[in-house]
């Protein structure tokens, strides 16, 4: 079972708690491409056995939507994980969003155990996608580059709050707004650790669901970078989300005169272009941008 990023594109993650059936159903409601019900920091410990049973009931009832709704789990080295695996995988949601994982092993070992339940309810083997949030623990800072043909995996997220835990910090932002250097650190290892296993990078959430002139900003801040998407707290932020990560009109214009262009002059390393050198990554930039906007 290979990594399945070549046919996988989804610019929008929307977090809905498992333990509230009202904000499940705005969520599925709403236009984002990946709905992810929360087990995990939504959810208090007392509340988890009812949270199970609600998400589970929930997938259960929305086969229309089944293909897009996601589960977050809690760490595999808690006691929680196996139960949420328990509960939930005989509803077969597309796919788990997987916290905390210390290693490429923790990866494999979700493998396993999502194939055995997969067996168990009769889904087909395989079919459960996976995405790492991957930065959560000083030592999963320290394994992101592992996960080059990990099965399952889609994507690759990051966090600053449970980091800033772990390491003992106050705070995690500067005075100016951004992130400090550590975290920093931790968006860039992401981003790289992701093209390194050949998945899609997901940007982390944009706190201030009222900031959309925010949000705008550093959502074309992240596209730009390499960046495939963005997680949201809140529907009004997909809209935004949805249309900054999809390729604009004038985006697949330049191009495919960039392709055309080099398709006209075969063999030719550097071609003139509105003033600029064009070269070789600039014609795979153009091919990818094509190929993301034949997914949108």
């Amino acid at each position: 079972m290979a990594n399945q990023e070549s046919n996988f594109n989804a610019r929008s993650w929307l977090f809905a708690p498992g333990d509230s059936e009202r904000k499940m159903e705005k969520a599925t409601a709403s236009t984002a491409d990946i709905v992810i019900f929360d087990l995990e920091d939504a959810v208090t410990d007392a509340e988890k056995p009812k949270a199970r049973a609600m998400v589970t009931a929930f997938l259960k009832a929305q086969t229309a939507h089944r293909e897009r709704l996601w589960v977050r789990i809690n760490p595999i080295q808690t006691e929680y994980a196996l139960a949420d695996l328990a509960a939930v995988m005989p509803a077969a949601p597309a796919g788990i969003l997987f916290p905390k994982p210390r290693s490429r092993a923790d990866a494999e070992l979700l493998d396993h155990y999502l194939t055995a339940f997969e067996a168990a309810a009769g889904t087909e083997i395989g079919s459960t996608k996976v995405m790492l949030l991957v930065t959560e623990m000083p030592e999963s800072m320290l394994a992101i580059g592992s996960y080059a043909g990990v099965p399952r995996v889609v994507a690759m997220t990051w966090g600053g709050e449970d980091l800033a835990t772990a390491l003992g910090a106050s705070d995690n932002r500067g005075d100016y707004g951004g992130y400090d250097f550590t975290y920093e650190l931790a968006r860039s290892l992401c981003l790289v650790g992701a093209a390194a296993a050949g998945v899609a990078a997901i940007e982390t959430i944009h706190g201030d669901f009222r900031d959309e002139a925010g949000l705008r900003k550093r959502a074309a801040q992240m596209r730009r970078a390499g960046w495939r998407g963005m997680l949201a707290i809140h529907p009004a932020q997909i809209d935004v989300i949805n249309e900054t990560f999809s390729p604009s009109a004038e985006d697949i214009s330049a191009a495919q005169q960039i392709v055309d262009l080099f398709a006209a002059n075969p063999g030719v390393g550097t071609i003139g272009f509105k003033g600029a050198m064009l070269d070789r990554p600039h014609l795979l930039r153009a091919q990818a941008l094509l190929k993301l906007a034949a997914k949108s």
